[in-house]
């Protein structure tokens, strides 16, 4: 029986393109409705605004996806070193001649173009491939504190310094990702504990020298972000946005108001992007809204594993598990923004805010790990073809890699 053109054109695990288009959905459905108010106000009444540009960016990004889930995963292997390395030049032309945007410094406008690239995107994936690659590397010798702090920490700590002065939460994030990434690659957890000091210390001596020395604004937003958060008195905008966000979820209950019946996009700041998950809670309640969402990235999680566990080398397996917990992790924590069980971050929600660079930097990692899900189907349904319906196919379906 011959394959459909879906089956040819769409390969790898089945279970995470019936998650990306998902996603998609959710996102076109909740960009829409949380983004008319703020289009109409300003864009000259153009109510379709950001609808029409989170079309075009899914768009490309299932082409990304598409493209990059046929290109071999062993190019990222290859390239990892001078991936990172590009991605700390771009940290570093954003930190000196980057957009200046609500009081950070965190896009580089492409010239002649006007699109705007968040280079801590692009680092985050760069630095999950590097790790993937050493852990792959160095996997007999993890219990070298020096080997382990020169190959993985200090790249890791670059990539956080560059981003930290402009954008902490995301520099956070980013070392968290990495710390769990190096757990599952067995690095011994007594040095991610010495890393971690290391890590608060710097943060709180970084913090000091902004405050003595430059009297930058940056410490006092991330004062005001901690103490909002723990105090029940505090006006600081991060915590209207939140008690904004809490009405929203609160109205919705457990069915929600119906698609398009939003009253809290009207009130909540960034409700399109860092605060979509309220909206959706709001139109279409926890049943239909949140429950299948947060379900959806464990589901994209235990798929990661199973195809984790059927590598039959170290390189894949680490990168489908790094490119994933990037995504759940950074999910998991615009939900708790969203209803208050963390300081505001300013993470979107992967693949279902609107974006730009976000949504290409996800399109592509999942496209590597469909890579890798394609190259393990495909040898394993190798190993189970006889001789004869080998022959009957008319070409070797897997090539294993030269070692």
């Amino acid at each position: 029986m011959q394959q459909g053109w879906l089956t040819k054109t769409f390969k790898g695990d089945r279970a995470i393109w019936g998650l990306v288009v998902l996603f998609m959905v959710y996102s076109l459905l909740s960009v829409y409705s949380s983004s008319v108010g703020v289009a109409f106000k300003n864009y000259g009444g153009n109510t379709t605004y950001f609808l029409r540009s989170q079309l075009i960016m899914l768009i490309l990004g299932l082409g990304i996806i598409v493209v990059v889930h046929y290109l071999p995963y062993r190019i990222y292997s290859a390239m990892a070193g001078i991936i990172l390395i590009v991605a700390a030049g771009l940290l570093v032309l954003t930190l000196f001649f980057g957009a200046r945007i609500n009081e950070a410094t965190r896009w580089l406008v492409i010239p002649g173009t006007g699109f705007r690239l968040q280079t801590s995107d692009i680092a985050k994936v760069a630095l999950v491939l590097y790790l993937a690659r050493t852990l792959s590397k160095y996997q007999n010798e993890l219990g070298n504190f020096m080997l382990v702090t020169k190959y993985f920490m200090v790249p890791v700590a670059i990539i956080c310094a560059l981003i930290m002065p402009e954008n902490l939460s995301t520099a956070m994030m980013i070392f968290m990702i990495s710390m769990i990434i190096l757990y599952i690659g067995r690095v011994p957890f007594k040095f991610l504990l010495a890393y971690l000091g290391m890590a608060v210390a710097g943060v709180v001596l970084f913090a000091l020298v902004l405050t003595v020395v430059t009297k930058d604004n940056r410490v006092d937003v991330w004062k005001n972000r901690i103490e909002s958060f723990f105090s029940a008195d505090s006006n600081a905008d991060d915590d209207y946005q939140t008690n904004q966000a809490k009405i929203a979820i609160s109205t919705g209950g457990l069915f929600g108001k119906a698609p398009g019946r939003s009253t809290q996009r009207n009130m909540l700041p960034q409700s399109n992007s860092d605060f979509i998950f309220a909206i959706i809670i709001e139109e279409y309640g926890l049943i239909l809204g949140a429950f299948p969402l947060i379900l959806a990235y464990m589901i994209l999680l235990f798929r990661a594993i199973t195809i984790a566990k059927k590598c039959e080398t170290a390189f894949p397996a680490f990168l489908v598990l790094g490119l994933t917990v990037m995504i759940v992790v950074q999910a998991m924590l615009n939900m708790l923004v969203a209803v208050g069980l963390f300081p505001v971050t300013g993470q979107t929600l992967p693949m279902v805010s609107w974006g730009r660079t976000s949504v290409l930097v996800i399109s592509f990692s999942i496209g590597a790990i469909l890579s890798v899900s394609r190259v393990v189907n495909a040898r394993i349904r190798n190993e189970e073809l006889t001789e004869e319906e080998i022959s009957d196919e008319g070409e070797k379906i897997y090539e294993p890699a030269k070692t």
